[in-house]
């Protein structure tokens, strides 16, 4: 039996669809669906039993399951980077996630988490996944998220875990997410509805508007990327990103193609609250990754936007 914990959020719906496609649906879902419409992202998808995260941890408490847990992905968290309630991001994102992360060292259970390059602060000290005491994250998300990855090393449970450093995951299922959702799924939306779309100006002078770059990845290759760590038995903390940076416009240009429309950028202003933790760059270096699990080719930006706005976004089935 499997666990998914953000099983009916963004990339835990399409873990739980690759693991249906390869047959697999001995699963529990553990998340807190709550007012949002995140429940859409399980429609037709296979699994045992769903939980609320607190459920959860009183069900394990109970034993009661009858199964034995052959495997823990735990990909619920709060990932808005806005979010300034500390103590809510340490008790969701930090402690809960040490309760589950015990659980399943006393049980000898092989335990994947979501980590993120947010972790990484302005990049000072670049993106490679081997540094970490020296990293200063930018916002309250990301320091969640280090201190995570701190206590797993400073315990050296990062022998027995998975830690997974997502980058800029984009594609289907992340629609519940408003305004943490990917810059092409508001583009798609923004070209409907005003015919244009709308980039920050640069913050930086070195820096040209909309060429601030980011490593996008897209969701189908972060589930494939999973599964090769645990076909590998992979343990440590391994970067999740393409390990190349494309810009804004590169993005924005992509969507205009796909929907074979020619480009109309507006660049505005960065609003107060983000421009002293933006990110202007994000790279993640993939020489651990592909140690592990040897090379791996990436869907190209192009052909990730063109399938997700051409097969999803741009249909009446949406849903991965």
């Amino acid at each position: 039996m499997i666990v998914i914990t953000g099983g009916a959020g963004f990339i835990g719906s399409c873990l739980l669809h690759r693991f249906n496609e390869l047959g697999v649906d001995d699963i529990v879902i553990v998340d807190n669906l709550g007012s949002t419409a995140k429940w859409k992202n399980l429609l037709g998808k296979k699994y045992a039993e769903i939980f609320g995260k607190e459920e959860f941890l009183e069900k394990i408490k109970q034993n009661y399951f009858a199964r034995t847990i052959t495997s823990i992905y735990h990909l619920g968290a709060c990932t808005d980077t806005t979010e300034i309630d500390s103590n809510y991001l340490l008790s969701n994102n930090y402690n809960y996630s040490k309760t589950l992360a015990k659980f399943a060292l006393d049980k000898d259970i092989p335990f994947f988490y979501a980590s993120s390059a947010a972790t990484y602060g302005l990049g000072e000290y670049g993106y490679v996944d081997n540094i970490f005491e020296e990293l200063r994250p930018i916002n309250a998300y990301g320091f969640s998220k280090h201190i995570f990855d701190l206590w797993v090393l400073k315990n050296s449970y990062d022998q027995y875990f998975t830690g997974l450093k997502f980058f800029n995951v984009f594609g289907p299922n992340e629609y519940h997410k408003n305004s943490m959702a990917s810059m092409v799924y508001k583009s798609f939306h923004q070209i409907k509805n005003e015919k244009n779309i709308k980039l920050f100006k640069s913050n930086d002078a070195a820096i040209a508007d909309g060429m601030q770059s980011r490593d996008f990845i897209y969701v189908k290759d972060v589930t494939n990327v999973i599964m090769k760590l645990y076909k590998n038995k992979a343990k440590g903390i391994f970067n999740v990103g393409t390990g190349v940076a494309r810009s804004w416009n590169d993005l924005a240009n992509s969507v205009f193609t796909s929907l074979e429309i020619s480009p109309e950028i507006e660049y505005i202003d960065m609003p107060t609250n983000l421009a002293n933790q933006y990110q202007n760059f994000t790279q993640a270096d993939l020489t651990k990754l592909t140690s592990t699990i040897g090379n791996f080719e990436f869907t190209s930006l192009e052909d990730s936007v063109s399938d997700y706005l051409l097969n999803y976004l741009n249909t009446n089935s949406q849903y991965l």
